[in-house]
């Protein structure tokens, strides 16, 4: 919140200069999407202001260079891509590789700047509100203990 009070400043703008909340919705780290999603839209609401998602790949799109597919690095030297009109998948790095070349952001504010190029582009359209886009499950499971017995006093 802090760095978005300092954007917001930087700009000249306060909160209620805003007339949407850009958001990207993965996929990538599975607890920093949740937050920042779950961020967008609490902003949103309390600003009666519509969030709007945006994939990676919808704002990588906006930046590759022609003949280059979107990619999002991810652990265990794997990648998400979506090839044109199909589903999101995480996949090694070699297999994506092998279909053709990758492109990487490597510039941070080039896809945050694409995300609100996305966005700016959908904000007055009925949007629902945003969600992560999750391409494979947590690496988090529940626990293997059995809960504690609870009294009733």
């Amino acid at each position: 919140m802090p760095l978005l009070e300092e954007v917001l400043k930087q700009a000249n703008l306060g909160w209620t200069d805003l007339d949407a909340i850009g958001v990207g919705i993965g996929p990538g780290n599975f607890t920093g999407i949740r937050i920042s999603v779950s961020a967008a839209r609490g902003l949103a609401l309390g600003l009666a202001i519509p969030a709007v998602g945006v994939s990676g790949f919808d704002a990588l799109a906006r930046i590759a260079p022609a003949g280059q597919m979107p990619a999002i690095p991810a652990t265990r030297d794997q990648v998400y891509v979506q090839a044109a009109a199909s589903t999101p998948r995480l996949v090694p790095r070699a297999e994506a590789e092998s279909v053709g070349t990758l492109f990487f952001c490597t510039k941070a504010a080039s896809h945050v700047e694409a995300i609100a190029r996305v966005a700016s582009e959908r904000w007055y359209v009925d949007q629902p509100n945003p969600a992560p886009l999750y391409v494979r499950p947590a690496d988090a499971a529940p626990s293997r203990d059995l809960p504690p017995v609870l009294l009733d006093g």
